[in-house]
Order: C-alpha cells, then sequence, then structure tokens
C-alpha cells in the first residue's frame, strides 16, 4: 500500500490479546502485556532459537504479568525452554521479570553493562539514585508543593516493580551480531532514553526490534536525572534517530515496545527531529525571561499531568533546556532561592 508523506503503514490492525501469541514477521512471536499507567500496555517479543525461544524484554514484575506468563507457558510454549533473556534496557516495564524468567528457565539475561550496572544502583537506592537525591534535583528545578511534599514519589517503585535482578550478565554491545535460531541479529545501541538501549536488527528478514527508541505514535521520553543534570540526551536521541535512518537499509518492519508494528522508519524519524525542533523553538518564545523546568512544563504538555507524569515531565522539560544551552541558544542561572533556570541567550 501507498503510503502519503510522513503517514505510516500498519501491517496489523491489533495487537494479540493479553496472554496470547501472533506470529509478526517469521520465527518473530508478539505478546502484549498490560501496564498499570497512562502507557498501558507493553509488546514483548518471543524469538525461534533452536528448540528454545528467546525473549527480548519481559512487563513489569508484577502477579498479573506472570498470570499471563503462565499463560504463554501453558499455550504457546509447549514445553519449550527459554534460551536466554534479551532486555533492551533497564526500565521496569521492559526488565521486570528478568530475574524471575531467569531462575524459572535457568537462562542469561543479555544486556548492555550501563544498564545492568544502573539498574541495580537504581534498586538499592545507591550511586545518587536515593529517593532524597531525586527530590532534591527536582526542588532545584522548581517543582514544589504537594509533588515534592507527598508520597506519590517517595518509596523505591524501581525496586516494586522490578523485585528481582540477576547477580551475573552477559554484555551485549553496539554491533555486536547474535545468533539467535540461525539468523544474526545486529545489536544497534541507542541514547538519550536510556544510558545503553539495544536494538536489534535482523537485516535478512527487514525487521528492526526498536524497543522505545522508535515509537510509532507517541514520542519517548527523554529525561535529565539527578545523577547526570548537565546531561544531553535529546542531543544524544536525535543523532542515534539519524544513524537508524544511515546504517538500516530498506523500509524495514519497526517492532515497537509500545503501538503497533509499523512500516515507515524514516517517515518516523522525520516527525519526531520535527516534533523535537517545534517543542525546542517554543522554549525559545517562552524564555524571553528566565524560567525554571517546573514553569515551562505547560509549553512542552498542553494536558493535566498527575505526580507520575509531572515526574516524566520535569525529566523532558530539562532535557530540552539543557539542549538550548549546550547549542548556546540559552543561558542558565543560578537563581538567590536555589532554583535553576534558563533564559533565551542575547545572541539567539
Amino acid at each position: 500500500m501507498n503510503r502519503p508523506e510522513l503517514l505510516l503503514d500498519y501491517p496489523f490492525a491489533a495487537p494479540p490479546p493479553p496472554g496470547e501469541v501472533r506470529e509478526a514477521a517469521p520465527g518473530v512471536h508478539w505478546l502484549r502485556m498490560p501496564l498499570p499507567f497512562a502507557l498501558d500496555h507493553i509488546n514483548l517479543w518471543a524469538l525461534e532459537d533452536g528448540a528454545g525461544l528467546a525473549l527480548v524484554d519481559t512487563g513489569l514484575g508484577n502477579d498479573a504479568t506472570r498470570a499471563l506468563w503462565q499463560q504463554v507457558f501453558d499455550g504457546f510454549f509447549r514445553g519449550r525452554p527459554v534460551t536466554r533473556v534479551i532486555a533492551t534496557h533497564l526500565h521496569p516495564d521492559h526488565a521486570g521479570n528478568v530475574g524471575w524468567l531467569g531462575a524459572r528457565f535457568g537462562a542469561p539475561l543479555w544486556m548492555s553493562q550501563s544498564d545492568y550496572l544502573m539498574a541495580h544502583a537504581w534498586r538499592e537506592n545507591t550511586a545518587g539514585f536515593a529517593t532524597d537525591a531525586m527530590l532534591a534535583h527536582l526542588a532545584r528545578h522548581g517543582l514544589t508543593g504537594e509533588l515534592i511534599e507527598g508520597p506519590a514519589l517517595r518509596g523505591n517503585s524501581y525496586r516494586h516493580n522490578v523485585p528481582d535482578f540477576p547477580r551475573t550478565y552477559r554484555r551485549i554491545m553496539d554491533g555486536d551480531a547474535l545468533a539467535i535460531g540461525g539468523r544474526s541479529w545486529r545489536v544497534l545501541m541507542g541514547y538519550g532514553h536510556a544510558p545503553e538501549h539495544a536494538s536489534l536488527y535482523a537485516g535478512d528478514l527487514g525487521v528492526l526490534i526498536s524497543g522505545d527508541m522508535l515509537l510509532p505514535r507517541i514520542s519517548t521520553n527523554i529525561s535529565v536525572n539527578q545523577v547526570d543534570p548537565d546531561a544531553n540526551p535529546l542531543a544524544l536521541f536525535l543523532a542515534s534517530l539519524h544513524r537508524y535512518t544511515q546504517e538500516i537499509g530498506g523500509d524495514p518492519l519497526v517492532l515497537p515496545s509500545h503501538g503497533l508494528p509499523f512500516r515507515g522508519m524514516r517517515e518516523r524519524v522525520g516527525q519526531l527531529e520535527a516534533h523535537h525542533a517545534a517543542r525546542l523553538g517554543e522554549l525559545e518564545d517562552a524564555c524571553t525571561a528566565p524560567k525554571s523546568p517546573a514553569e515551562v512544563i505547560g509549553t512542552l504538555f498542553r494536558r493535566e499531568l498527575d505526580a507520575y507524569q509531572t515526574f516524566f515531565a520535569m525529566g523532558e522539560a530539562l532535557a530540552h533546556l539543557n539542549y538550548l544551552m549546550h547549542a548556546g541558544r540559552f543561558a542558565r542561572l543560578a537563581g538567590a532561592d536555589g532554583v535553576v533556570r534558563f533564559v533565551r541567550a542575547a545572541s539567539a
């Protein structure tokens, strides 16, 4: 089917129901698990691997997800083993069951080193990931009131959603060729959304398992956190997407973590580039006087946000402001009240 400019093709009209499996490409099976958030689902993938199956991402580590996994074990698996568990990155909806699945099947975890180590730090509230450090970071960037003082952002939600995590793993690196079921899957590391996000590309099959790096209908969250407050993750993310267009040939079937599989990778990258360029322009118009990241959330998000959404919005606002600062288009100011603010540079 021909697609007009900037319109994607969706080969599947609907996802498989939770607990069921659908073939998305030869030897590539699609599962969908629910999430208890505004973003209410995640896609997972099972790759034929000889007599067994290699799993890509795992869902949240909760009873509801594990019950659905059990339906898959009882039905689709038909007694077959899991040969390995591959986590595209550390976020709980992707890594929540890596320990549980690994222990059940004796399957090793394959993951990037940065995400593996950060997952442990996050679970243990070490190396700057403690809740108090996160709340201080949010306050320093202008967030006040109930969101800071109340319980919504307190406690270790990561450990709650990733209740166990392996103490050993197999490191995967950019450019690795993973031999799975007689097929070679090339690892493409992407940056900006997670420390080292692993997408997988099978050139002979024309399939890209994009994880969260390339989604069809929403923009991937790009955030700055308290551990690296001067980071420029938006620049890393946009450079990663550009690399996809340079190194992946043809028009692959993109298997994203959220939304439906689609074709039109280059069109979608163009949409995301335009989206972020527009948001950066809006911030320049909004910051003729100094503003904190909290004060520009409404510029980037034109809807009411709950506590968790505000947390992610703060990270996204700071990512865009840092981008403009690193580009020389904004200056960063430390206020007498201890709040960091940004203002459009005089030469911009």
